[in-house]
């Protein structure tokens, strides 16, 4: 796969509180596409940032039905992977690429 579809893939990286809160076991979260697979999301997330995945789990938050000024809308669904790394391998999703 060339280099502008992993781009495609891993869409941006999650920074809150609780993703903060799992580097600390050596975890990253990214945002990716809705019709990623995990062998694809691992295949990306190694050839971008030069590491070595342990494992891949995701999830996938529905969206929600909001109202603004009485105008009904929907948010967009959103999927998230979590990336588990071996050990010695880092991420710093504070720099660019």
């Amino acid at each position: 796969m060339s280099r502008e579809k992993y781009y495609d893939v891993i869409r941006t990286p999650v920074i809150t509180e609780k993703s903060t809160m799992a580097s600390e076991y050596n975890q990253v979260v990214f945002k990716v596409s809705l019709d990623a697979n995990k062998t694809i999301i691992k295949e990306a997330v190694e050839a971008l940032f030069d590491v070595k995945v342990k494992a891949v789990n995701t999830l996938v938050r529905k969206g929600k039905v909001k109202r603004f000024r009485g105008i009904r809308g929907k948010q967009n669904d959103v999927k998230q992977a979590i990336v588990t790394l071996e050990e010695g391998h880092a991420i710093d999703v504070t720099t660019g690429l």
